[in-house]
């Protein structure tokens, strides 16, 4: 799965004049959308999100105290089709009865130029943890032309194999692998 977190971490990645210190955003929970795409049966590509995302980033390029911490709301998922959802929420995919939530907090943050990283940390997805890296491919700070506050907005992707997560229903006619892309906004606390 190309994880949803790994756009999380791109914000970390703040153009160099904008964090001389550790600064904390806050994830846009309105502009953040982590997707997915998967392989279904070999005939197409189903495409997904997760409309409800919260976290923190803390950006520190000159002190490496850069950190990710991402929530994801498992009910939120979204594929345009009500009832491909609600399979999707139970007990065969993302069990959300048991498993609401699936994280990922960063261990170690590595800047690549002014506006690429590569995010190491863990991603907990029903109730097992993996270490998961994010590739963080673009990174774009300023002041929000409207709201007046500094914001960062990024994209990162990854891939996963949804069954180390122990999700192995229809292995391999639904794909075991799964593209993660993260498309999000932060604005600085």
């Amino acid at each position: 799965m190309r994880i949803i977190f790994a756009g999380f971490a791109l914000a970390l990645l703040a153009a160099p004049g904008l964090a001389a210190a550790a600064d904390t955003y806050k994830i846009d929970s309105s502009h953040t959308y982590p997707n997915f795409t998967v392989s279904h049966l070999g005939f197409s590509t189903m495409h997904g999100r997760f409309n409800e995302t919260t976290g923190t980033i803390v950006m520190d390029r000159e002190g490496g105290d850069s950190a990710v911490d991402i929530t994801i709301q498992t009910a939120s998922i979204d594929t345009g089709h009500d009832k491909r959802d609600e399979h999707l929420r139970s007990a065969d995919f993302f069990n959300v009865s048991e498993y609401p939530t699936i994280t990922y907090k960063s261990e170690n943050v590595y800047f690549q130029g002014e506006d690429s990283a590569t995010v190491t940390g863990n991603l907990t997805m029903l109730g097992t943890t993996k270490r998961v890296t994010l590739h963080v491919n673009s990174i774009n700070c300023g002041e929000h032309p409207m709201s007046g506050d500094q914001v960062c907005g990024f994209n990162a992707i990854t891939t996963v194999k949804r069954s180390d997560f122990g999700m192995t229903k229809f292995v391999p006619a639904i794909s075991d692998e799964i593209d993660i892309r993260i498309e999000a906004e932060a604005v600085r606390q």
